[in-house]
């Protein structure tokens, strides 16, 4: 075959295989069998490798890219990508609308569904698509575009295009494909994603493409950014714009006038919710015309012509089939309701912490009861309360014994638990392991519950210090391990020695202590040494402490158990001293932040470090006592906390912007 003809055959080829997308992905009505795809695609390919100059950007082998990449280039967005306001009431969509009314002469709006997926910017030059870009901090993404052309609802040319266009979409995934990528990451052994709008945060920042053209994404294009060469004036006018283009929108309401009409929107959306293919989250209303946006004008975080009403917590009825007994690192027994499915906020619920004994008491919960369970956004779910008995219903009472080691099981007062007394049990020991190994203590890659199971089942540890006496060859031996995955295991604990020392205090699993406490407790006392021989007293004059954590601290140094394992891990060379960080200055002093979502260039722990550099303090929860929420891309539900408490939100920018000027 000569150039002339390929170049003829890849044009059919081309024109076929984008007849057979539009009508795979976008109608839902396949026209050939896989198989005859797969040939043509691979005839494509062929003639392409042969002809590289006849390769086209809109080419359908371009949906996958092949090479992995390391890292993902920033884009800085010519546009700000913001956030909306979160409105909770019908109140206060009324109380927009009003504000709105008082402002513009005779305004209509706008009613969509408010996708949970992950916000892009795409951007179209001479109708083809040249760069995609994820939301960020809205101000600064990242190049993602190798990403996005493997999903087959976004065009990779325009038809009858602008020379420019810039437009926001969602991307998401489809309940059915989260279902199904659930399933294959369970069948291999990984943990599934928490909800669709995890997994397609997750497949989107993907380092191969073809990772990501596996787990089938889909956009729903819902604004215009900026455009070259045509003029919009409404939403709604942008909206059939876009349709003409070759874009799949997001659906929308008529221009409508009236907060009562808006509100019935509203609930006809929230009530058929259960109905769209992909999680919604919520409904946005926006002013139609452009002209009475730009009158309205913006705040620095949020637009002043468009909310974002939240749905409300949903909450299912359901058949509570049994309570089982979970026993943590730190001897609590806890039982966890076991109910059958019921699906919240996006995902299949069927288990729920009930807390202690007082909680099943003051809720009147039995075994074979109805209850109601509740759980909003990625909040864990919750039993909410008993709706119906049976009629042989009887009360649930905790085992007076440690189910796993049955040893005699006590109750604390203090946190209204029973507690398991015996170090040595086996339940204990596994989720003290496994918190050993998480990320926030000593980060061992590959050594989750099911590879730390294995080695405990075989015999090769019975405590986190014998995690340093594992040898390569032992692991060989073992399901699931080839020789390299062996040697990374080895390699990642070995790696693990250098982590400082408040990550090994963390690590050990004290009571009350958390990661902030043990970063505390080594500034004040910054060697192993000194903190195992201080007082109560002397720890309890640290920042933040009290009597009951530093007497958790003095008693489990005190114990002989914890005195050998410290011993071992001192002898096997883990951190016992630990470096204290410079202050540049004070002028966070007294402030407490709360990081929540991606940031755009920093890791989390980097952020941490930059405000702690300053004096500041940096909390996991957010409360009324938090002064500063810094949120980047897919925040949950802590930006909608600090949201609901007139807590200040900043980017990454505004952070960096705080440290770098003078005071």
């Amino acid at each position: 075959m000569n150039k002339e003809q390929a170049e003829l055959r890849i044009s059919e080829l081309s024109k076929e295989l984008i007849k057979h997308n539009y009508r795979y992905y976008i109608l839902n009505e396949p026209s050939v069998s896989d198989y005859t795809y797969d040939e043509m695609m691979r005839e494509l390919r062929a003639l392409e490798s042969e002809y590289p100059e006849l390769l086209k950007a809109d080419s359908p082998t371009q949906r996958v890219g092949g090479n992995a990449s390391s890292s993902f280039e920033k884009v800085k967005h010519s546009v700000q990508m913001a956030s909306l306001q979160d409105v909770f009431s019908f109140d206060e969509v009324s109380a927009f609308v009003q504000k709105c009314k008082e402002q513009l002469n005779s305004p209509k709006f706008i009613v969509e569904p408010k996708i949970d997926g992950l916000s892009v910017s795409l951007e179209y030059e001479n109708g083809v698509f040249s760069r995609g870009s994820t939301r960020g901090d809205g101000f600064v993404g990242e190049d993602v575009t190798m990403n996005l052309k493997t999903i087959h609802t976004i065009p990779l040319t325009l038809k009858n295009a602008p020379p420019f266009i810039e437009v926001r979409g969602e991307v998401y995934m489809s309940l059915t494909s989260f279902e199904k990528l659930s399933c294959t990451m369970e069948k291999n052994g990984e943990v599934p994603f928490k909800n669709p709008r995890n997994a397609a945060s997750g497949s989107l920042r993907q380092k191969d493409a073809t990772v990501t053209a596996k787990r089938k994404l889909d956009i729903l294009v819902f604004n215009v950014q900026r455009i070259e060469g045509k003029e919009l004036t409404a939403h709604k006018e942008s909206i059939d714009y876009l349709k003409e283009l070759g874009f799949t929108t997001v659906s929308q309401s008529d221009p409508l006038t009236e907060a009562n009409e808006i509100i019935d929107e509203i609930k006809r959306i929230g009530n058929e919710r259960n109905i769209y293919p992909y999680d919604i989250d919520g409904v946005v209303v926006k002013v139609d015309s452009f002209e009475q946006r730009d009158e309205m004008g913006s705040t620095t975080k949020t637009p002043k012509w468009a909310v974002a009403y939240k749905f409300p917590p949903e909450e299912k009825e359901t058949f509570l089939k049994d309570i089982e007994i979970s026993v943590g690192r730190t001897g609590v027994i806890t039982p966890v309701a076991v109910f059958e499915p019921v699906r919240l906020a996006g995902t299949d619920v069927e288990r729920a912490t009930l807390h202690n004994q007082d909680f099943i008491n003051e809720k009147g919960i039995c075994i074979g009861d109805t209850i109601i369970v509740r759980k909003a956004g990625e909040i864990i779910p919750e039993v909410v309360r008993s709706v119906h008995h049976n009629e042989n219903a009887v009360a649930y009472k905790l085992p007076e014994v440690c189910p796993v080691c049955g040893t005699k099981a006590e109750r604390d007062e203090e946190a209204a638990a029973l507690r398991c007394t015996n170090p040595d049990c086996p339940a204990q020991v596994m989720k003290r392991m496994i918190h050993f190994a998480s990320k926030d203590a000593m980060n061992i890659d590959g050594l989750g519950p099911q590879n730390l199971n294995l080695l405990y089942e075989a015999g090769l540890i019975n405590s986190v210090a014998d995690l340093y006496t594992l040898k390569k060859e032992d692991i060989l031996k073992l399901d699931r391990f080839a020789d390299k995955s062996a040697e990374n295991l080895i390699n990642s604990i070995e790696k693990s020695k250098s982590n400082s020392l408040d990550r090994l205090i963390f690590g050990l699993g004290i009571k009350n202590i958390g990661s902030r406490a043990a970063q505390l407790l080594c500034e004040a006392f910054p060697s192993l040494e000194q903190i195992m021989n201080a007082s109560a007293e002397d720890i309890a004059q640290i920042e933040g402490f009290g009597t009951v954590m530093a007497e958790s601290i003095v008693n489990a140094f005190g114990e002989q158990h914890m005195k050998e394992l410290v011993e071992r891990l001192q002898k096997y060379g883990l951190a016992s001293e630990y470096e204290i960080k410079e202050i540049a200055d004070n002028r966070f002093e007294g402030k407490t932040f709360v990081l929540t979502g991606t940031l755009p260039t920093m890791k989390r722990s980097e952020a941490k470090n930059l405000i702690e550099k300053y004096g500041g303090k940096v909390s996991g929860s957010v409360s009324k006592k938090t002064h500063f929420v810094v949120a980047g891309e897919d925040a949950g539900s802590k930006l909608d906390k600090a949201n609901a408490l007139g807590i200040t939100i900043l980017t990454e920018q505004e952070l960096t912007q705080m440290t770098s000027s003078k005071e």
